[in-house]
Protein backbone atom coordinates (compact mmCIF):
# COMPACT_ATOMS: atom_id res chain seq x y z
CA UNK A 1 0.00 0.00 0.00
CA UNK A 2 1.42 3.39 -0.99
CA UNK A 3 1.95 6.03 1.68
CA UNK A 4 3.59 9.42 2.26
CA UNK A 5 7.26 9.52 3.15
CA UNK A 6 9.87 12.22 3.68
CA UNK A 7 13.44 12.57 2.48
CA UNK A 8 15.92 14.89 4.18
CA UNK A 9 18.93 15.94 2.12
CA UNK A 10 21.85 16.06 4.55
CA UNK A 11 24.89 14.79 2.66
CA UNK A 12 26.60 18.07 1.80
CA UNK A 13 29.81 19.35 3.32
CA UNK A 14 28.80 23.00 3.32
CA UNK A 15 32.11 24.52 2.27
CA UNK A 16 31.03 28.04 3.22
CA UNK A 17 30.78 26.93 6.87
CA UNK A 18 34.58 26.47 6.80
CA UNK A 19 34.31 23.40 9.01
CA UNK A 20 34.94 19.67 8.75
CA UNK A 21 31.70 19.04 10.62
CA UNK A 22 28.74 18.20 8.37
CA UNK A 23 26.78 21.38 7.77
CA UNK A 24 23.56 19.97 9.17
CA UNK A 25 25.27 19.18 12.50
CA UNK A 26 26.12 22.80 13.21
CA UNK A 27 23.98 23.87 16.12
CA UNK A 28 21.40 26.50 16.98
CA UNK A 29 20.67 26.87 20.69
CA UNK A 30 22.50 23.65 21.39
CA UNK A 31 20.70 21.44 18.84
CA UNK A 32 21.91 20.41 15.34
CA UNK A 33 20.21 22.04 12.36
CA UNK A 34 18.81 18.75 11.12
CA UNK A 35 17.24 18.04 14.54
CA UNK A 36 14.85 20.91 13.89
CA UNK A 37 13.92 19.44 10.52
CA UNK A 38 13.11 16.12 12.18
CA UNK A 39 10.91 18.01 14.65
CA UNK A 40 9.10 19.82 11.82
CA UNK A 41 8.26 16.48 10.20
CA UNK A 42 6.94 15.03 13.45
CA UNK A 43 3.19 14.60 13.14
CA UNK A 44 3.25 14.96 9.36
CA UNK A 45 5.10 11.77 8.49
CA UNK A 46 5.69 8.71 10.73
CA UNK A 47 9.29 8.47 11.95
CA UNK A 48 9.67 5.11 10.19
CA UNK A 49 8.81 6.83 6.90
CA UNK A 50 11.57 9.46 7.16
CA UNK A 51 14.77 8.83 5.21
CA UNK A 52 17.95 10.90 5.43
CA UNK A 53 20.58 11.10 2.72
CA UNK A 54 23.99 11.29 4.41
CA UNK A 55 27.42 11.56 2.89
CA UNK A 56 30.12 13.86 4.18
CA UNK A 57 30.62 13.05 7.85
CA UNK A 58 28.19 10.12 7.76
CA UNK A 59 29.76 8.61 10.89
CA UNK A 60 29.20 11.84 12.78
CA UNK A 61 25.57 11.79 11.71
CA UNK A 62 25.20 8.22 12.96
CA UNK A 63 26.73 9.19 16.30
CA UNK A 64 24.45 12.21 16.62
CA UNK A 65 21.24 10.36 15.68
CA UNK A 66 21.70 6.66 16.44
CA UNK A 67 17.94 6.08 16.50
CA UNK A 68 17.58 7.44 12.98
CA UNK A 69 20.23 5.28 11.30
CA UNK A 70 17.77 2.70 9.87
CA UNK A 71 16.52 5.48 7.62
CA UNK A 72 19.97 6.65 6.50
CA UNK A 73 20.89 6.39 2.81
CA UNK A 74 24.57 6.97 2.00
CA UNK A 75 25.47 9.17 -0.96
CA UNK A 76 29.11 8.16 -1.44
CA UNK A 77 29.83 10.95 -3.93
CA UNK A 78 28.05 14.26 -3.39
CA UNK A 79 26.99 15.05 -6.95
CA UNK A 80 24.04 17.32 -6.18
CA UNK A 81 20.48 17.16 -4.92
CA UNK A 82 19.26 15.26 -7.99
CA UNK A 83 21.89 12.59 -7.44
CA UNK A 84 20.90 12.37 -3.76
CA UNK A 85 17.30 11.73 -4.81
CA UNK A 86 18.45 9.08 -7.31
CA UNK A 87 20.50 7.41 -4.56
CA UNK A 88 17.52 7.19 -2.20
CA UNK A 89 14.93 6.26 -4.86
CA UNK A 90 15.30 2.44 -4.68
CA UNK A 91 14.83 2.39 -0.88
CA UNK A 92 11.81 4.66 -1.15
CA UNK A 93 10.25 2.47 -3.83
CA UNK A 94 10.82 -0.71 -1.84
CA UNK A 95 9.11 0.90 1.16
CA UNK A 96 6.01 1.65 -0.89
CA UNK A 97 6.29 5.45 -0.77
CA UNK A 98 3.85 7.00 -3.22
CA UNK A 99 4.05 10.66 -2.18
CA UNK A 100 7.44 12.04 -1.17
CA UNK A 101 8.14 15.23 0.78
CA UNK A 102 11.72 16.43 0.18
CA UNK A 103 13.29 18.85 2.67
CA UNK A 104 16.82 20.18 3.01
CA UNK A 105 18.58 19.37 6.27
CA UNK A 106 19.94 22.90 6.54
CA UNK A 107 16.55 24.59 7.04
CA UNK A 108 16.28 24.57 10.84
CA UNK A 109 13.50 27.17 11.02
CA UNK A 110 11.16 25.50 8.54
CA UNK A 111 7.64 25.71 10.03
CA UNK A 112 5.61 22.53 10.26
CA UNK A 113 2.60 24.57 9.11
CA UNK A 114 4.33 25.42 5.81
CA UNK A 115 5.10 21.76 5.14
CA UNK A 116 1.52 20.83 6.00
CA UNK A 117 0.20 23.51 3.62
CA UNK A 118 2.36 22.19 0.79
CA UNK A 119 1.17 18.63 1.35
CA UNK A 120 -2.43 19.84 1.46
CA UNK A 121 -2.04 21.75 -1.80
CA UNK A 122 -0.47 18.70 -3.41
CA UNK A 123 -3.28 16.41 -2.29
CA UNK A 124 -5.88 18.88 -3.56
CA UNK A 125 -4.35 19.36 -7.03
CA UNK A 126 -2.38 16.10 -7.49
CA UNK A 127 0.38 17.51 -9.73
CA UNK A 128 3.44 15.51 -10.64
CA UNK A 129 5.52 17.83 -8.52
CA UNK A 130 4.86 20.72 -6.12
CA UNK A 131 7.28 23.02 -4.32
CA UNK A 132 7.27 26.02 -2.01
CA UNK A 133 8.45 29.39 -3.31
CA UNK A 134 9.61 32.50 -1.46
CA UNK A 135 9.60 36.09 -2.69
CA UNK A 136 12.83 37.98 -1.96
CA UNK A 137 13.87 41.51 -2.91
CA UNK A 138 17.40 40.18 -3.39
CA UNK A 139 17.26 36.53 -4.52
CA UNK A 140 21.03 36.10 -4.13
CA UNK A 141 22.25 32.58 -4.89
CA UNK A 142 18.84 30.91 -4.73
CA UNK A 143 17.29 29.16 -7.72
CA UNK A 144 14.91 31.41 -9.69
CA UNK A 145 11.35 30.36 -10.45
CA UNK A 146 10.39 30.88 -14.09
CA UNK A 147 6.67 31.02 -14.88
CA UNK A 148 4.96 31.02 -18.25
CA UNK A 149 2.51 33.65 -19.56
CA UNK A 150 -0.40 32.01 -17.73
CA UNK A 151 1.45 31.85 -14.42
CA UNK A 152 2.22 28.16 -14.60
CA UNK A 153 5.69 27.09 -13.47
CA UNK A 154 7.95 26.47 -16.44
CA UNK A 155 11.30 25.87 -14.73
CA UNK A 156 13.59 26.54 -11.79
CA UNK A 157 16.95 27.91 -12.87
CA UNK A 158 19.98 28.00 -10.59
CA UNK A 159 21.31 31.51 -9.96
CA UNK A 160 24.61 30.90 -11.72
CA UNK A 161 22.77 29.59 -14.78
CA UNK A 162 20.10 32.30 -14.96
CA UNK A 163 20.17 34.38 -18.14
CA UNK A 164 17.61 37.25 -18.34
CA UNK A 165 17.74 37.19 -22.13
CA UNK A 166 16.59 33.57 -22.10
CA UNK A 167 14.49 33.38 -18.93
CA UNK A 168 13.15 36.94 -18.76
CA UNK A 169 13.53 39.59 -16.05
CA UNK A 170 13.85 38.35 -12.50
CA UNK A 171 10.65 38.37 -10.43
CA UNK A 172 12.27 37.78 -7.04
CA UNK A 173 10.44 34.46 -6.65
CA UNK A 174 12.88 31.76 -5.62
CA UNK A 175 12.78 28.06 -4.95
CA UNK A 176 12.83 27.13 -1.24
CA UNK A 177 14.15 23.64 -2.02
CA UNK A 178 11.11 21.96 -0.41
CA UNK A 179 9.21 19.62 -2.73
CA UNK A 180 6.42 17.07 -2.83
CA UNK A 181 6.78 14.46 -5.57
CA UNK A 182 4.40 11.95 -7.07
CA UNK A 183 6.75 8.95 -7.17
CA UNK A 184 5.03 7.29 -10.10
CA UNK A 185 5.03 10.44 -12.22
CA UNK A 186 8.54 11.63 -11.36
CA UNK A 187 10.29 8.25 -11.46
CA UNK A 188 10.69 8.12 -15.25
CA UNK A 189 12.18 11.63 -15.24
CA UNK A 190 15.02 10.86 -12.81
CA UNK A 191 17.21 9.11 -15.36
CA UNK A 192 16.94 12.14 -17.62
CA UNK A 193 18.66 14.48 -15.18
CA UNK A 194 22.04 15.67 -16.44
CA UNK A 195 24.86 17.76 -15.06
CA UNK A 196 25.53 20.08 -17.99
CA UNK A 197 25.54 23.19 -15.84
CA UNK A 198 28.02 25.55 -14.21
CA UNK A 199 28.52 23.27 -11.17
CA UNK A 200 28.59 19.94 -12.94
CA UNK A 201 25.93 18.59 -10.56
CA UNK A 202 22.54 16.95 -10.86
CA UNK A 203 19.74 19.19 -9.59
CA UNK A 204 16.27 18.26 -8.33
CA UNK A 205 15.21 21.60 -9.77
CA UNK A 206 15.66 20.23 -13.28
CA UNK A 207 12.73 17.89 -12.63
CA UNK A 208 10.46 20.93 -12.92
CA UNK A 209 11.66 21.66 -16.45
CA UNK A 210 11.49 17.98 -17.40
CA UNK A 211 7.95 17.64 -16.02
CA UNK A 212 6.78 20.80 -17.82
CA UNK A 213 8.22 19.58 -21.14
CA UNK A 214 6.50 16.23 -20.66
CA UNK A 215 3.19 18.00 -20.14
CA UNK A 216 2.97 16.99 -16.49
CA UNK A 217 1.43 19.48 -14.05
CA UNK A 218 3.81 21.37 -11.75
CA UNK A 219 2.58 23.42 -8.81
CA UNK A 220 4.53 26.29 -7.27
CA UNK A 221 3.00 27.19 -3.90
CA UNK A 222 3.89 30.75 -2.91
CA UNK A 223 4.78 31.18 0.77
CA UNK A 224 5.37 34.94 0.70
CA UNK A 225 8.62 36.34 2.07
CA UNK A 226 9.02 33.89 4.95
CA UNK A 227 12.78 33.76 5.78
CA UNK A 228 12.24 30.61 7.85
CA UNK A 229 12.08 28.56 4.67
CA UNK A 230 15.60 29.49 3.60
CA UNK A 231 18.61 27.28 4.17
CA UNK A 232 21.67 28.11 6.26
CA UNK A 233 24.88 28.20 4.25
CA UNK A 234 27.39 30.25 6.23
CA UNK A 235 28.29 31.23 9.80
CA UNK A 236 26.57 34.57 9.24
CA UNK A 237 23.33 32.91 8.18
CA UNK A 238 23.59 30.45 11.07
CA UNK A 239 23.96 33.29 13.58
CA UNK A 240 20.98 35.12 12.12
CA UNK A 241 18.82 32.01 12.21
CA UNK A 242 19.85 31.28 15.78
CA UNK A 243 19.00 34.78 16.91
CA UNK A 244 15.62 34.61 15.18
CA UNK A 245 14.87 31.34 16.95
CA UNK A 246 16.19 32.60 20.31
CA UNK A 247 13.96 35.66 20.23
CA UNK A 248 10.94 33.59 19.22
CA UNK A 249 11.41 31.17 22.13
CA UNK A 250 12.01 33.90 24.71
CA UNK A 251 9.02 35.91 23.53
CA UNK A 252 6.85 32.82 23.83
CA UNK A 253 8.03 32.23 27.39
CA UNK A 254 7.34 35.81 28.38
CA UNK A 255 3.83 35.58 26.98
CA UNK A 256 3.31 32.31 28.89
CA UNK A 257 4.12 33.92 32.23
CA UNK A 258 7.85 33.31 32.71
CA UNK A 259 9.60 36.31 34.30
CA UNK A 260 12.74 37.05 32.27
CA UNK A 261 15.01 39.97 33.10
CA UNK A 262 17.23 41.13 30.23
CA UNK A 263 15.39 38.91 27.72
CA UNK A 264 17.64 40.05 24.89
CA UNK A 265 20.59 38.30 26.56
CA UNK A 266 18.75 35.13 27.59
CA UNK A 267 19.21 31.91 25.61
CA UNK A 268 16.72 29.07 26.03
CA UNK A 269 16.93 25.89 23.97
CA UNK A 270 13.94 24.35 22.18
CA UNK A 271 13.79 21.31 24.50
CA UNK A 272 13.95 23.29 27.73
CA UNK A 273 10.77 23.68 29.79
CA UNK A 274 10.42 26.85 31.83
CA UNK A 275 7.25 26.77 33.88
CA UNK A 276 5.16 29.93 34.30
CA UNK A 277 6.10 31.61 37.55
CA UNK A 278 9.83 30.91 37.43
CA UNK A 279 12.26 33.84 37.22
CA UNK A 280 15.30 34.10 34.96
CA UNK A 281 17.95 36.83 34.87
CA UNK A 282 20.04 37.30 31.75
CA UNK A 283 22.55 36.88 30.46
CA UNK A 284 22.24 33.12 30.90
CA UNK A 285 21.90 29.94 28.85
CA UNK A 286 19.38 27.18 29.57
CA UNK A 287 19.81 24.32 27.11
CA UNK A 288 18.99 20.69 26.42
CA UNK A 289 16.28 18.85 28.32
CA UNK A 290 16.25 21.27 31.24
CA UNK A 291 13.22 22.01 33.42
CA UNK A 292 12.96 25.09 35.61
CA UNK A 293 9.96 24.72 37.91
CA UNK A 294 7.50 27.41 38.94
CA UNK A 295 8.86 29.47 41.81
CA UNK A 296 12.50 28.74 40.97
CA UNK A 297 14.96 31.54 40.26
CA UNK A 298 18.04 31.42 38.03
CA UNK A 299 20.62 34.18 38.36
CA UNK A 300 22.63 35.92 35.67
CA UNK A 301 25.73 34.48 34.02
CA UNK A 302 24.50 30.93 34.69
CA UNK A 303 24.79 28.02 32.23
CA UNK A 304 22.42 25.06 32.62
CA UNK A 305 22.00 21.97 30.45
CA UNK A 306 19.98 18.75 30.84
CA UNK A 307 19.12 19.54 34.44
CA UNK A 308 16.07 19.85 36.69
CA UNK A 309 15.66 22.93 38.86
CA UNK A 310 12.95 22.28 41.45
CA UNK A 311 10.25 24.61 42.77
CA UNK A 312 11.49 27.34 45.05
CA UNK A 313 15.14 26.65 44.21
CA UNK A 314 17.50 29.61 44.08
CA UNK A 315 20.38 29.39 41.62
CA UNK A 316 22.57 32.40 42.27
CA UNK A 317 24.69 34.03 39.54
CA UNK A 318 27.71 32.47 37.85
CA UNK A 319 26.78 28.80 38.24
CA UNK A 320 27.47 25.92 35.84
CA UNK A 321 24.95 23.07 36.05
CA UNK A 322 24.94 20.04 33.73
CA UNK A 323 23.03 16.79 34.06
CA UNK A 324 22.08 17.61 37.64
CA UNK A 325 18.98 17.69 39.81
CA UNK A 326 18.39 20.64 42.11
CA UNK A 327 15.61 19.82 44.55
CA UNK A 328 12.89 22.07 45.96
CA UNK A 329 14.01 25.10 47.97
CA UNK A 330 17.70 24.42 47.42
CA UNK A 331 20.25 27.23 47.22
CA UNK A 332 23.07 26.94 44.69
CA UNK A 333 26.05 29.24 44.26
CA UNK A 334 27.22 31.74 43.39
CA UNK A 335 30.09 30.19 41.43
CA UNK A 336 28.98 26.60 42.01
CA UNK A 337 29.48 23.76 39.55
CA UNK A 338 27.14 20.78 39.48
CA UNK A 339 28.35 18.08 37.10
CA UNK A 340 26.42 15.07 35.76
CA UNK A 341 24.50 13.01 38.34
CA UNK A 342 24.84 15.65 41.02
CA UNK A 343 21.68 15.76 43.17
CA UNK A 344 20.71 18.21 45.88
CA UNK A 345 17.65 17.21 47.86
CA UNK A 346 15.11 19.55 49.44
CA UNK A 347 16.58 22.55 51.19
CA UNK A 348 20.21 21.58 50.57
CA UNK A 349 22.75 24.35 50.06
CA UNK A 350 25.77 24.46 47.77
CA UNK A 351 27.91 27.55 48.15
CA UNK A 352 30.59 29.38 46.21
CA UNK A 353 33.34 27.40 44.49
CA UNK A 354 31.82 24.04 45.39
CA UNK A 355 31.92 21.28 42.78
CA UNK A 356 29.74 18.18 42.81
CA UNK A 357 29.96 15.18 40.48
CA UNK A 358 27.91 11.97 40.85
CA UNK A 359 27.15 13.04 44.38
CA UNK A 360 23.98 13.46 46.42
CA UNK A 361 23.47 16.10 49.09
CA UNK A 362 20.66 15.04 51.42
CA UNK A 363 17.79 17.24 52.65
CA UNK A 364 19.05 20.30 54.49
CA UNK A 365 22.72 19.36 54.04
CA UNK A 366 25.22 22.14 53.39
CA UNK A 367 28.49 22.49 51.52
CA UNK A 368 29.24 26.16 51.80
CA UNK A 369 32.67 26.91 50.40
CA UNK A 370 35.54 25.66 48.30
CA UNK A 371 34.79 21.93 48.39
CA UNK A 372 34.74 18.97 46.00
CA UNK A 373 32.18 16.18 46.42
CA UNK A 374 32.63 13.36 43.93
CA UNK A 375 31.06 9.89 44.09
CA UNK A 376 29.62 10.83 47.47
CA UNK A 377 26.42 10.36 49.48
CA UNK A 378 25.87 13.07 52.07
CA UNK A 379 23.12 12.51 54.62
CA UNK A 380 20.38 14.88 55.72
CA UNK A 381 21.49 17.84 57.77
CA UNK A 382 25.20 17.17 57.35
CA UNK A 383 27.63 20.09 57.18
CA UNK A 384 30.64 20.04 54.87
CA UNK A 385 33.31 22.53 55.97
CA UNK A 386 35.30 24.76 53.65
CA UNK A 387 38.10 23.07 51.76
CA UNK A 388 36.73 19.52 52.14
CA UNK A 389 37.45 17.10 49.33
CA UNK A 390 36.41 13.53 48.70
CA UNK A 391 39.44 11.73 47.32
CA UNK A 392 37.46 9.44 45.03
CA UNK A 393 40.05 8.44 42.42
CA UNK A 394 43.05 6.19 43.09
CA UNK A 395 44.49 6.49 39.60
CA UNK A 396 42.56 3.52 38.21
CA UNK A 397 39.13 3.37 39.82
CA UNK A 398 36.54 5.62 41.43
CA UNK A 399 35.40 4.96 45.01
CA UNK A 400 32.51 6.20 47.09
CA UNK A 401 32.36 8.31 50.21
CA UNK A 402 29.32 8.04 52.49
CA UNK A 403 28.67 10.77 55.05
CA UNK A 404 25.91 10.11 57.56
CA UNK A 405 23.07 12.40 58.56
CA UNK A 406 23.88 15.36 60.79
CA UNK A 407 27.61 14.65 60.47
CA UNK A 408 29.98 17.61 60.68
CA UNK A 409 33.08 17.63 58.50
CA UNK A 410 35.61 20.23 59.61
CA UNK A 411 37.38 22.54 57.22
CA UNK A 412 40.31 21.41 55.08
CA UNK A 413 39.47 17.73 55.45
CA UNK A 414 40.38 15.02 52.95
CA UNK A 415 38.14 11.95 52.93
CA UNK A 416 40.03 9.14 51.18
CA UNK A 417 37.49 6.83 49.57
CA UNK A 418 36.20 4.24 50.05
CA UNK A 419 35.23 5.53 53.46
CA UNK A 420 32.12 6.00 55.60
CA UNK A 421 31.52 8.76 58.12
CA UNK A 422 28.80 7.79 60.59
CA UNK A 423 25.66 9.64 61.61
CA UNK A 424 26.31 12.66 63.85
CA UNK A 425 30.06 12.07 63.60
CA UNK A 426 32.45 15.01 63.91
CA UNK A 427 35.64 15.16 61.86
CA UNK A 428 38.15 17.71 63.10
CA UNK A 429 39.49 20.34 60.75
CA UNK A 430 42.60 19.48 58.78
CA UNK A 431 42.14 15.71 59.04
CA UNK A 432 42.98 13.13 56.41
CA UNK A 433 40.46 10.34 57.00
CA UNK A 434 41.36 6.92 55.57
CA UNK A 435 39.25 4.68 57.82
CA UNK A 436 35.54 4.53 58.61
CA UNK A 437 34.29 6.73 61.43
CA UNK A 438 31.47 5.36 63.60
CA UNK A 439 28.21 7.02 64.57
CA UNK A 440 28.50 9.76 67.21
CA UNK A 441 32.30 9.61 67.11
CA UNK A 442 34.94 12.35 66.95
CA UNK A 443 37.73 11.73 64.43
CA UNK A 444 40.99 13.67 64.45
CA UNK A 445 44.02 13.09 62.26
CA UNK A 446 46.67 15.76 62.30
CA UNK A 447 50.23 16.39 63.45
CA UNK A 448 50.77 17.92 66.87
CA UNK A 449 51.51 21.64 66.72
CA UNK A 450 54.99 22.68 67.81
CA UNK A 451 56.46 26.09 68.43
CA UNK A 452 60.16 26.75 67.90
CA UNK A 453 62.18 29.95 68.32
CA UNK A 454 62.55 31.98 65.16
CA UNK A 455 65.98 32.32 63.68
CA UNK A 456 67.22 35.87 63.53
Amino acid sequence: MEHTGALILAAGKGTRMRSERPKVLHTLLGEPMVWYVYQALDGLVPEAAVWTVVGHGAQQMRAAFPGRTPGFVVQERQLGTGHALQTAWPALGEAGVGTLLVVNGDTPLVPRAALAALLEAFQARRPALAFLTVDLPDPGAFGRVVRGPGGDVAAIVEAKDYDPTTHGPESGEINSGIYVLDMAAVGPLLSRLDNSNASGEFYITDLVDLAARAGLPVLGVRAGADPQLLGVNSPVELARAEELLRARIVDGLLEAGVMIHQPGTTVVGPRAVLEPGCEISGPCEILGATRVAAGASVGAQTWIRDSDIGPGALVRPFCHIEGAQVGPDCQIGPFARLRPLAVTEQGARVGNFVEMKKARLGPGAKAGHLSYLGDAQVGAGANIGAGTITCNYDGKNKHQTVIGQDAFIGSNTALVAPVRIGDRALVGAGSVITKDVGDDMLALERSRQRELPRRK
